[in-house]
């Protein structure tokens, strides 16, 4: 049992190489969710290139989708993320 300034502090055991992947490739993916909110947000308008139709608010939507799991990894959140959840583990 390793006791720090704060109180008990659990040993955990570190991150493989593979658990490191993953847990980048969740955290690019997590990022992905705040860029496409903040895509559909700032796209939201009246006045739209795309007519009025059906199919138009889908559309839209998969193309936010497509675009924030593009620009994901590129914002910091991700690396924000990753370099937190990794510190915890040391």
């Amino acid at each position: 049992m390793q006791i720090d300034s704060v109180g008990y502090r659990p040993q955990v055991p570190s991150l493989t190489a593979s658990d490191r992947k993953r847990l980048k490739k969740e955290t690019d993916a997590f990022e992905a969710i705040i860029i496409k909110m903040l895509l559909d947000k700032a796209i939201e308008s009246k006045e739209s290139l795309l007519p009025k139709d059906p199919g138009r608010d889908i559309y839209r939507s998969m193309m936010n989708d497509e675009r924030s799991k593009q620009l994901s990894g590129a914002f910091g959140y991700s690396e924000l993320l990753f370099n937190y959840l990794t510190e915890k583990r040391t």
